[in-house]
């Protein structure tokens, strides 16, 4: 008998729990005093339910199982609906990033070649006029009042299905469960494999590794992470703001959200953090109710952490998990713990991302930008020494969607002693264990510089200089070609400096730098008015871009 995995089980187990507790409260408007009103609300009975009517009506609609679907709703009690249904009817959701460049988006349509298009007006509007998978795209679903251009709406696919007794979330712990694109931080965004299993793996290693228990409120501001509150039986606080610019999120309407539902935990990026307890710390403001604060994306600054713990109760905790689109969660750190590891991240250990999560199995290998097959005994490094992070763990992923050779760079096949098989997964970042079995991040593979006298990496060299008080962060690149690139230390400042201002900081840094054998080998100092950034958590710094503006500046 073939056993049944989906993560929409766990819905509907919490529905049957907890059927009047609130899944989700968005925003819906301004309240009658100017904040913000969260009167749109949806409780797990309602969420299983209408998820269990729209799952049937698509299928009645002509959607099968197994087939794949594109899907862009903003974060909405539409979209949670969505998610859920999708993943009942065996539908697989692709999901990628909105704030993508039009002509990235378009190709990673292409590339997963839904047969289905579920969206709001506007994405239907785009879909049209650029073209969005023209080749594949059969049904299509609108998330709103109107359809103009023909398709079926909604409210019809949920009527449609309100009344049918189609079985759902039949499906098997290998099947597809979902496309997820990565963020394309360092090259093009690339459609991650889903298995169910994944996600159920997920699930249990998040409420393991947090000691996450049902009936929390939760403040999600990155969407997807808020699609694992109802499994875990939590209640989201929708935010009021822009999921694609985590930075520019207003704090007060935060703080609101937290004050006004008691808000127990919430996920941020470092860069929506930094802005959250800088205005906090500034009014003397106090998230009481805040037990759990989880930031990712991005090394998260000691400084950060250290301001974030004063808005919180004392018992209150800032865990930083390590892990990526392909493999999640792969370790964890709480804050107290990091900031006892400044000193050494400071003087150039790289960033202490702690512990890996129970059930995987960390291993670091030589650096090397070759294909590997096959997993052998000779692989990992010694004790100590920096190599590549892989993992191999319940929640690492198969394969990329129509990537052959992505995929080959990322995964290694390891055959067990008992006979079995599985998938290694190459994180592309680097790393070293030390005594206490604790994992340092020292960068990108991809953003390593190969200099004539050994290798420089990004989280090694630019907390040296990130100390210095006019700098809100630097970026190490390299210029030339390996293995004989020349470093170069970008720097953005806190503020605008004249070219007098800039002679000094420079020749502070330098300072800094010639405390460390490491540090002491870069000799070349700029100064960029604003870094680019990744756009999913606005905290990966896009050093290829910075490299080619350096090497621009210099003539290399």
């Amino acid at each position: 008998m073939t056993e049944h995995c989906n993560i929409a089980a766990s819905l509907s187990e919490a529905a049957r729990e907890q059927p009047d507790a609130i899944a989700i409260r968005c925003p819906s408007g301004r309240s009658p005093s100017g904040g913000v009103a969260w009167d749109t609300v949806l409780s797990y009975r309602d969420l299983d339910a209408r998820s269990d009517a729209i799952a049937r009506g698509l299928l009645a609609s002509g959607f099968a199982r197994g087939e794949r679907c594109a899907l862009m709703v903003r974060p909405s009690p539409e979209l949670f609906l969505l998610m859920f249904a999708l993943f009942k009817a065996g539908i697989v959701p692709v999901l990628i990033d909105p704030g993508i460049s039009k002509r990235a988006l378009k190709q990673c349509l292409d590339e997963a070649a839904p047969s289905g298009f579920i969206g709001i007006p506007l994405a239907h509007v785009a879909r049209l006029l650029l073209g969005w998978a023209r080749a594949s795209v059969k049904r299509t679903v609108t998330a709103g009042r109107f359809a103009p251009w023909g398709g079926t709406k909604l409210v019809d696919i949920e009527a449609r299905g309100r009344d049918r007794s189609d079985v759902l979330c039949v499906t098997a712990p290998d099947d597809l469960a979902a496309i997820l694109f990565t963020s394309g931080s360092t090259g093009v965004p690339k459609g991650v494999c889903y298995r169910h299993r994944h996600f159920v793996a997920q699930v249990a290693m998040l409420r393991e590794a947090f000691g996450i228990e049902a009936g929390g409120v939760d403040l999600p501001t990155f969407p997807p992470f808020a699609l694992f509150d109802p499994a875990l039986g939590l209640t989201s606080i929708i935010p009021d703001m822009d999921p694609t610019r985590p930075a520019r999120a207003d704090p007060a309407k935060l703080v609101q959200a937290i004050q006004t539902f008691l808000v127990t935990q919430m996920f941020g990026s470092p860069a929506l953090v930094d802005v959250l307890s800088r205005y906090g710390v500034e009014r003397g403001i106090r998230l009481d109710s805040l037990k759990r604060v989880t930031s990712a994306g991005a090394p998260v600054p000691p400084d950060v952490v250290a301001r974030m713990q004063r808005l919180l109760p004392e018992d209150g905790e800032i865990w930083t998990p390590y892990g990526a689109t392909e493999c999640l969660p792969v370790a964890v750190i709480e804050g107290r713990e990091l900031r006892e590891t400044r000193i050494a991240t400071e003087a150039g250990a790289g960033t202490c991302i702690g512990r890996p999560v129970a059930g995987n199995t960390v291993r670091l290998i030589a650096i090397t930008d070759a294909v590997i097959e096959d997993w052998s005994a000779t692989l990992p490094v010694a004790p100590g020494t920096v190599g590549e992070i892989t993992v191999a763990g319940p929640s690492a992923t198969d394969s990329y969607h129509a990537r052959p050779e992505a995929t080959a760079r990322a995964k290694i096949l390891e055959r067990l002693p008992d006979g079995s098989e599985r998938i290694v997964h190459r994180m592309g970042d680097l790393g070293w264990f030390d005594d206490h079995g604790r994992l340092w991040f020292c960068g990108r593979k991809s953003q390593r510089v190969e200099c004539a006298d050994g290798p420089l990496f990004t989280e090694q060299v630019e907390p040296v200089f990130n100390q210095h008080a006019a700098v809100r962060r630097s970026a190490l690149v390299g210029i030339g070609e390996y293995p004989r690139q020349r470093p170069v230390l970008v720097v953005e400042l806190q503020a605008k400096a004249d070219a007098a201002d800039r002679r000094r900081i420079e020749a502070e840094l330098r300072e800094l730098g010639s405390h460390h054998a490491h540090t002491r080998r870069i000799d070349r100092f700029m100064f960029h008015p604003r870094f680019p950034v990744d756009i999913r958590h606005n905290a990966k710094i896009g050093r290829e871009q910075l490299a080619r503006w350096a090497a621009a500046q210099t003539g290399a």
